[in-house]
């Protein structure tokens, strides 16, 4: 699950999910609805892969967000499914969608950049919680 909330001239995402890399699927979720309105009608029509590395979770959610951005500002790619696996602080995913169209992808927010701005990834009894605020 994730969820958006307002911050000054920026945007926030707050993300919980049971697992840390479901963590990160939502995160790349969230980061897609974001970019545009209607994130269901990207097509899982090409698959990518994608690997970053850190020792802190907030950095490799940071990163991996950072590394989706840039996915769609340098090729215009949107990512409609994901699939993450995490060993020893390497983050490894299956990336499913489309180039943008813009006669079916209606743009949302221009996304920026990924801050570090109250950025936090914690445990928590039921699973996994993560905020993080981009510039817009």
């Amino acid at each position: 699950m994730f969820e958006f909330f307002e911050h000054t001239a920026d945007l926030g995402l707050r993300i919980q999910a049971g697992s840390f890399p479901r963590l990160m699927e939502e995160a790349g979720q969230g980061l897609t609805a974001m970019i545009v309105q209607n994130p269901d009608a990207i097509r899982p029509l090409e698959q990518r892969c994608l690997t970053v590395s850190s020792d802190s979770s907030e950095y490799l959610l940071f990163d991996w967000l950072s590394e989706l951005l840039y996915l769609f500002e340098s090729s215009h790619w949107l990512t409609s499914r994901f699939q993450v696996q995490l060993q020893n602080g390497q983050l490894s995913a299956e990336l499913f969608g489309e180039t943008f169209d813009p006669d079916r992808h209606h743009p949302a927010h221009e996304v920026k950049a990924i801050t570090y701005h109250e950025l936090s990834v914690e445990q928590q009894d039921d699973g996994w919680l993560a905020t993080v605020i981009v510039d817009i």
